[in-house]
Parts: structure tokens; C-alpha cells; sequence
């Protein structure tokens, strides 16, 4: 599995999906749009992403990418399947997502205030929401990517 962040704000948020990535064997994190990166283009550490990610920025595989859907459709064309993070009229609850393996499977969640971008949502193959119950209709990005990400990761 693949995690790509788009347009994350919050370098703690950066940091929690880091180590969630870490814990769950994820291949690899795209860090794309604004998203912050563990280290700068001048190499100087994010102190908040290192800080929260208690060192999984140094086991995790991670790239910084400005394109979203460029990279996405590159995956595409390698036989990913795109699973958005996102509430939306289509999407299907998370946990009766079962997909067969895991291997080709790219893990999107979005910007804390907007979400995922809607040409993001467009290349979609598939779209999970995870219920909400309270007047909030959304979980920090962090939390909701931990809790697929082991959904998918530990089934049962």
C-alpha cells in the first residue's frame, strides 16, 4: 500500500501519518502540493514533523511531489487503484471496503479544511467515508488515515 497526502497543512499531521505508515508496513508516502516534508530542500529538518513521527520519517520511504494528479495517474498507468478518504455521495463506508491484496492499492486523504481536490476525486477508482455520528462531519486527517489504514492493514 501507498499513502499520498494532498495539500496537508499541519506538519503534526505529516508527522502522525509518518508513524501510522510506519506501523502498518506502508511502501511509501507521497507528500504532494503544499504538503511539508520531514526535511526542506536545503536539508534542515521540520522539528514539528520529526517531533510527532518520533523517527518513522527515517523508516518510511517518502517523497515530496508537487503534482497530485500527475503522480496519480502515473500510478494509475503502473495498475494502482486509487482509494480516496473523503465523504461524498458515492463513497462507501470504509470498513465494507475489502479489497483482494493490498500491494497495488494508493491511500489518498486531503487537506484538513477542503479535503481531497475534486480532479483528485475524479481519478478515483474507489471512494471510503468513515461514518460520522456528531455535528462535526469530519475526524482530524491523522486520525481518519490511522484508522483505514489498519482497516485495511488488519481486516479482522
Amino acid at each position: 500500500m501507498i499513502a499520498v497526502l494532498q495539500n496537508i497543512r499541519s506538519a503534526f499531521n505529516v508527522g502522525t501519518v509518518l508513524r501510522t505508515a510506519d506501523a502498518v508496513g506502508i511502501k511509501k508516502v507521497y507528500l504532494c502540493g503544499y504538503t511539508p516534508a520531514p526535511v526542506d530542500n536545503l536539508s534542515k529538518a521540520h522539528k514539528e514533523i520529526i517531533k510527532v513521527s518520533l523517527g518513522a520519517e527515517s523508516y518510511v520511504d517518502w517523497e515530496k511531489v508537487s503534482s497530485t494528479t500527475a503522480l496519480l495517474k502515473k500510478l494509475k498507468k503502473e495498475g494502482y487503484k486509487i482509494v480516496v478518504v473523503e465523504l461524498a455521495k458515492n463513497s462507501q463506508k470504509y470498513y465494507k471496503f475489502k479489497p483482494k491484496s493490498l500491494d497495488k492499492i494508493v491511500l489518498v486523504v486531503g487537506n484538513e479544511i477542503r479535503g481531497v481536490s475534486k480532479p483528485v476525486m475524479d481519478l478515483a477508482d474507489k471512494i471510503i467515508e468513515i461514518p460520522m455520528l456528531g455535528k462535526k462531519e469530519s475526524l482530524n486527517v491523522g486520525v481518519a488515515f490511522a484508522i483505514v489504514a489498519y482497516r485495511l492493514k488488519f481486516p479482522e
